[in-house]
């Protein structure tokens, strides 16, 4: 897709919807997805798959003339000051996942705060290992996204925007997640949008209440969702647009939806780009 065609890609956690792949590519496609975001299948995550499930699930998701749009990895969802070497392992498992499933995309994360801790705290440790994540996925010409998520590193666009430009490397991008802002006390795009935009590369569709935190469909929440899509199409934003709409389940390691409610979370985004004259394919 080239820039200001106002087609984005529709992607999704497969794991929101069943944790049988084949069920996963079948509501996806259904939904008129061509991709899925792979996080875990047959309830392994999926930096623990082995390599005969990558290669059957990448034989599943061919078959449906379908690709993966990421890998959902876990890396950097854990202590900021845990064994580096045994994360780094976890992310060479992240980078063969990538490869065996055919994407060039894989999200992580920038490390919790110990309790007592402050962000100032983790900063060097946090810019080193993911300059070492860099370095891995500019060899291998993968991309590595940085999801912000409550209470790691990068966590406000501040921060999130620190990192980004410490690392100063091409291989390190944002995945945007509306929700995620708004359960930090943040207004994601009043307050990150600008600042963020240039290193945008990726969008996690799902939104918040600012009062409890509470995930809801897009639009029907306090994370500007409709502002954000109306500016990526207005910037010419043609990448992918990856459903993880946390309906049922919403935990610190991942969330559920099952495939009602993940419907229902593409039914309303859709609502919200239909709206504003961009396709989803």
């Amino acid at each position: 897709m080239t820039a200001g065609t106002g087609t984005w890609a529709l992607s999704g956690f497969g794991d929101e919807i069943d944790a049988d792949p084949v069920v996963q590519l079948s509501v996806l496609q259904a939904l008129g997805a061509r991709h899925i975001e792979v996080r875990s299948a047959w309830n392994t995550n999926v930096v623990e798959l082995s390599d005969e499930q990558l290669d059957t699930l990448a034989a599943l998701v061919a078959g449906r003339q379908m690709a993966v749009s990421a890998v959902a990895s876990p890396i950097g969802k854990v202590d900021a000051f845990g064994d580096p070497e045994t994360e780094l392992s976890r992310f060479r498992r992240a980078v063969r996942a990538a490869q065996r499933l055919g994407s060039r995309y894989i999200r992580l994360f920038s490390f919790y705060r110990p309790p007592g801790t402050a962000p100032a705290d983790i900063r060097d440790t946090v810019l080193r290992q993911l300059r070492d994540y860099a370095t891995v996925a500019e060899r291998e010409h993968l991309v590595l996204l940085h999801e912000n998520e409550k209470e790691i590193y990068g966590d406000i666009p501040d921060r999130v925007l620190d990192l980004i430009e410490a690392v100063g490397s091409p291989a390190l991008r944002v995945a945007w997640d509306n929700a995620n802002f708004v359960q930090v006390g943040v207004r994601p795009f009043t307050d990150g949008y600008s600042a963020l935009r240039p290193y945008l590369e990726y969008l996690q569709v799902k939104d918040a209440l600012a009062a409890d935190g509470t995930v809801v469909p897009a639009g029907e929440g306090d994370g500007e969702l409709l502002a954000t899509v109306t500016a990526l199409r207005d910037d010419g934003y043609a990448g992918f647009a990856s459903l993880e709409p946390h309906l049922a389940v919403a935990g610190a390691l991942g969330g559920f939806s099952g495939p009602a409610e993940f419907g229902r979370a593409a039914r309303a985004f859709a609502k919200l780009t239909d709206a504003i004259g961009v396709r989803l394919a």
